[in-house]
């Protein structure tokens, strides 16, 4: 990335260019755990048996392949940045439903907050670089804070701007890959994805596959959720080929896998009762956006929260189904 061509800043003088140290609220990407901190925001309104027996019923869907077979490469172009001497972003793509950031400094602590025209502050914690980040609240004008660490829980505004967006597509922020599904180098996972998109009849086949895959393939990692640290990011071929991991990961190897054989699909974080938890929502045509449930054959049903599904027994089968079957015991908080 290319460095911004003003007057250098001397990094010592924090403060010319902070005015105050604010808090920012960090929301970890990490286990299924018990916090409740993070703003608050609601998905659509999902899919019950009722809504989605008549449709689901269906001998076959459009295959989504045929919608999305011509998406544009996703590529950093370099042709539209803004930023200053801390941080680039690259918006060229963002009407795709993407943009890059590149972080310019040495602080070793680095979050950005982006507000999208429909009022949610997503929190990222920025490790490596460019980092693709989706654009996940739609059209409209979108708000982005760079913040350095200070100390303690104190960081400073190194950077504040704004872009607008119009989509080329809604469903493309959930099709290609960002730093929460990131399956483009997931060369095992999504070879998998492809074989099981060869062998199924049709999308709503697909996704039961990749469903029935990944629950009865991956473990939970009791271990990995009492240490995994903030600022977490899944690697799908790790979950992948280990066969165990958290909420997170369940979650991002099947997005991933879905995404790479054009199935739209969200990688949701929020409150499953009052645990922090992660799950997926995909869509399908003629149905569309479905989370919680699913009807794969017409007349058994399965759950599309990959984690509860692999820890389900026959002692907690029908408690865990009731639960998941109850859209109210879900908060969605952020989608990406």
């Amino acid at each position: 990335m290319t460095r911004w061509n003003i007057d250098p800043r001397r990094r010592s003088r924090l403060w010319h260019f902070t005015v105050c140290v604010i808090f920012v609220s960090i929301v970890f990407l990490c286990a299924c755990s018990k916090q409740k901190s993070g703003p608050g925001g609601t998905g659509g309104k999902k899919a019950t048996s009722n809504d989605l027996s008549p449709k689901l019923s269906k001998a076959s869907l459009s295959p989504m392949k045929e919608r999305f077979s011509k998406m544009p490469p996703q590529i950093a172009a370099g042709e539209t940045l803004q930023g200053n001497d801390f941080v680039s972003f690259d918006l060229s793509n963002a009407n795709d439903g993407y943009f890059y950031v590149t972080y310019l400094g040495e602080n070793s602590k680095v979050k950005l907050q982006v507000t999208g025209p429909d009022t949610i502050k997503y929190t990222y914690t920025l490790t490596s670089f460019p980092a693709c980040l989706p654009i996940s609240g739609g059209s409209g004008s979108y708000q982005i804070a760079l913040f350095e660490h200070l100390t303690a829980d104190q960081y400073a505004v190194a950077y504040k701007g704004s872009f607008e967006v119009s989509l080329s597509n809604e469903f493309y922020p959930f099709l290609y890959p960002n730093m929460y599904v990131d399956y483009a180098p997931a060369e095992n996972a999504t070879k998998k994805a492809a074989s099981l998109s060869e062998a199924s009849e049709n999308d709503l086949d697909y996704v039961s596959r990749v469903f029935s895959f990944v629950t009865s393939t991956i473990v939970y990692d009791v271990e990995k959720a009492k240490t995994v640290t903030p600022g977490y990011l899944p690697v799908i071929d790790t979950t992948y080929e280990t066969k165990k991991g958290i909420c997170f990961d369940y979650a991002a190897l099947m997005a991933g896998m879905l995404r790479s054989q054009s199935i739209p699909t969200k990688l949701q974080i929020g409150y499953a009762g009052k645990a922090y938890h992660a799950w997926i929502s995909v869509y399908l045509e003629d149905v569309g956006w479905i989370g919680d449930l699913i009807e794969f054959d017409g007349t058994s049903w399965s759950i599309l929260d990959p984690t509860f599904v692999s820890s389900m027994t026959s002692e907690n089968k029908d408690a865990t189904k009731s639960f998941v079957g109850d859209g109210t015991n879900y908060k969605t908080l952020y989608s990406y």
